[in-house]
């Protein structure tokens, strides 16, 4: 079972100096993914002078998400393994490839990424809102939940088979590109909802710096209940228990 090797992990992590690093790993990754995804949402705001939401915008952001993902997973994959998504992680702790302590550590580098891309972006295009994650109209919360719910198991699982599954051989070359595939692909379903966030610190960035927390706790709940069902049901099934070979996190 894969809560039996859940680990809670040694305070100390905090300060050894391979964790640190991984951390920092995970707060540029973050920054170069939420810099790109919420930018082009924002220039694409002033393109259109603030006009409502089109196909096209929504191919854009798809896009925009798909190829940051792919260069941001990359760039961290050998130092932090390229989580990106406090989500990933969780679903990592879950599974028992990383301990609590490290990814609270990942998660408050993740968080702060995510803030201070939208920081740099406000500033940089002279003070033109980062927009929060909202629900479109005739979306309810719990509409939004099974949402996040569904496009985060997606994700996740792909994670999984990608990138954690010691079977997973060649194919792990081609991972940060499959994350970055399924995350497009699933704004592409979503996005016209409730925006597609499948990622805690992508949603909590924008909320901070525009102090919108309307149904926010959607962009929580969502991704997490996503990620351990998909954690646990890999593990379960696709994951042979009896040889199963324990990665280390910068493999991950």
């Amino acid at each position: 079972m894969p809560i039996s090797k859940i680990a809670i992990g040694n305070p100390s992590e905090f300060g050894k100096a391979d964790a640190l690093k991984a951390a920092l790993a995970e707060f540029i990754s973050m920054l170069i993914f939420v810099f790109a995804g919420q930018g082009s949402g924002m220039a694409y705001n002033k393109l259109t002078d603030n006009g409502s939401a089109t196909p096209a915008g929504v191919v854009a952001a798809s896009l925009s998400h798909a190829f940051a993902l792919f260069v941001a997973v990359s760039v961290g994959a050998n130092i932090s393994g390229g989580h990106v998504n406090p989500a990933v992680t969780f679903g990592a702790f879950i599974g028992g490839h990383i301990t609590l302590i490290r990814g609270l550590l990942y998660w408050i580098a993740q968080l702060l990424g995510s803030v201070v891309a939208c920081l740099l972006l406000k500033f940089a295009t002279g003070g033109l809102e980062t927009s929060a994650f909202s629900l479109s109209s005739g979306v309810g919360a719990s509409n939004a939940l099974v949402f996040e719910i569904v496009m985060t198991f997606g994700l996740v699982y792909t994670v999984y088979a990608t990138a954690v599954d010691p079977k997973k051989g060649d194919i792990g070359i081609i991972a940060p590109i499959a994350i970055g595939f399924i995350v497009g692909a699933n704004i592409l379903a979503g996005g016209a909802f409730d925006g597609a966030s499948m990622n805690p610190a992508v949603s909590f960035g924008p909320a901070v710096v525009s102090w919108t927390w309307t149904n926010h706790w959607v962009y929580w709940a969502g991704p997490l209940i996503g990620s351990a069902i998909a954690a646990v049901v890999y593990e379960l099934f696709f994951i042979p228990q009896s040889n199963y070979e324990e990665l280390p996190v910068a493999e991950y």
